[in-house]
């Protein structure tokens, strides 16, 4: 028997232990780390950052010679049959037949220059330049958007984290209250109705840690599927960087920092990468507009070339060909082409003007918006400390009062539900701040990540 039982504790043991090292834990930086690597919006967008670097490189190339090289052999067969030809005067001559086989042998080196083209080498490479910088840009405003998200899915998991503990130390405090009125019940200190009222609230305590159990566990599920985790495996939140001490001082001071919102908007708008990468696009379609004005104008182009050919390739070298010139082409009328082309570059143009200016409508509203959601914040926690404090103090009286027979058990209930409301009320508000104050630094877009 004694050998069973400590087997059957052996096997408890290495249980516990493989699932602890199964379970990993999970930093703030760690999971931003994660997300960057492994998000697929960031992923995507590094992609549209080479794509766009790319064409810059090409639109680079305009400005360089066009250098070819090229070779060939041809062969051909001329095999003619003998005939017989009559002349005038009776005589008959005969042609015999003939077979000739010839060889050709030939190499060519081009060289050639746009020297003008109408500025649209200029305006194309201007252009690439911009999408490209604008892409780069987005890429960057892609990466604080994840880690504002991962950031804000932390903190929240941490929030319902410790809404559970509130939940089970509230299950685990009425339990207890349940245990002491049955034994009161029994020696018939108080009614039966107050064993039940107690066992009701059990229940719905019961309920109340499943639900906050599940908000948790979905929330880690979305985080996970964020940052690339697998689903299969399990991951405990912890990071000692995170401080929920919320005095109010520190509320004070981030009041004092931001208060000005016209300041702040100016920050943002001067720091935001895709506000910078809006301006950047304007750029490109200003640039889109003067390459498409090119059409109108000649293209002048410059070209040499060197050849060698001969019937033996020992031989090829015995006739050279050296060639150059200049050559001068002008599309007098294209139907209307470069017409079309001009239009759809000038709307390109004003709707990157129009989206230049609601980006920075955006960014104030944003601004605005997010200094309200921090005002209200900074208010909620000053509210829900002071309303912990005396809820607090008021379900400690109503237990004594009731333990000592003073008051009555509704009283006693009606002071727990005030204090567990008090205590999710204090944590909502605590995690809303912190998120809050991250999100205005996201919306002013000076950290970089």
């Amino acid at each position: 028997m004694k050998a069973t039982t400590l087997f059957s504790i052996l096997l408890m043991f290495l249980a516990i232990s493989a699932f602890a090292q199964q379970q990993q834990v999970l930093s703030l930086k760690q999971a931003i780390d994660l997300a960057l690597e492994k998000n697929v919006n960031i992923i995507q967008s590094q992609n549209n950052v080479e794509a766009a670097q790319s064409r810059a490189l090409a639109a680079y190339g305009n400005y360089l010679p066009t250098l070819s090289a090229s070779g060939s052999w041809n062969r051909s067969q001329n095999d003619q049959a003998g005939s017989y030809t009559s002349s005038q005067f009776g005589s008959t001559f005969s042609i015999p037949p003939s077979f000739s086989v010839t060889n050709n042998f030939s190499t060519r080196l081009d060289l050639s220059y746009v020297l003008f083209d109408g500025f649209g080498r200029e305006a194309g490479f201007n252009a690439a330049k911009s999408s490209a910088s604008s892409s780069e840009d987005r890429a960057i405003r892609s990466r604080q958007t994840v880690t504002n998200l991962v950031e804000n899915l932390y903190h929240n998991i941490l929030r319902l984290e410790q809404l559970v503990k509130v939940s089970e130390e509230n299950l685990k405090r009425d339990n207890r209250q349940l245990e002491r009125i049955s034994e009161s019940n029994k020696v018939g200190a108080v009614a039966l109705a107050d064993v039940y009222r107690q066992q009701t609230q059990v229940a719905t305590d019961e309920l109340n840690l499943i639900t906050a159990q599940n908000n948790y566990d979905n929330a880690k599920a979305d985080l996970g599927a964020l940052i690339g985790l697998d689903m299969s495996s399990e991951y405990q939140l912890s990071d000692a960087s995170i401080s929920t001490s919320i005095d109010q001082s520190e509320l004070e001071a981030t009041r004092q920092k931001y208060v000005n919102v016209t300041e702040l908007s100016q920050r943002a708008v001067a720091a935001r990468p895709d506000y910078v990468a809006a301006k950047n696009d304007l750029n490109a379609a200003e640039s889109g507009v003067t390459e498409a004005k090119s059409g109108y104008f000649p293209t002048v182009a410059a070209s040499a070339g060197y050849g060698m050919s001969n019937n033996e390739l020992s031989r090829i070298t015995d006739n050279k060909n050296l060639s150059w010139g200049i050559s001068i082409r002008w599309s007098v009328f294209d139907a209307f082409r470069t017409n079309q082309a001009i239009q759809t570059a000038v709307a390109n143009k004003k709707s990157a003007e129009a989206s230049l200016v609601q980006s920075e409508r955006d960014i104030n509203v944003q601004v605005k918006k997010a200094m309200l959601d921090l005002e209200a914040a900074r208010k909620q926690v000053e509210v829900s400390q002071k309303g912990l404090r005396s809820a607090t103090e008021d379900r400690k009286i109503a237990e004594e009062r009731y333990n000592l027979g003073a008051g009555t058990l509704l009283d006693l209930l009606i002071a727990n539900a005030g204090l567990v409301n008090s205590q999710a009320n204090n944590i909502n508000a605590t995690y809303n701040y912190i998120i809050s104050k991250r999100n205005l630094e996201y919306v002013i877009g000076e950290r970089a990540y």
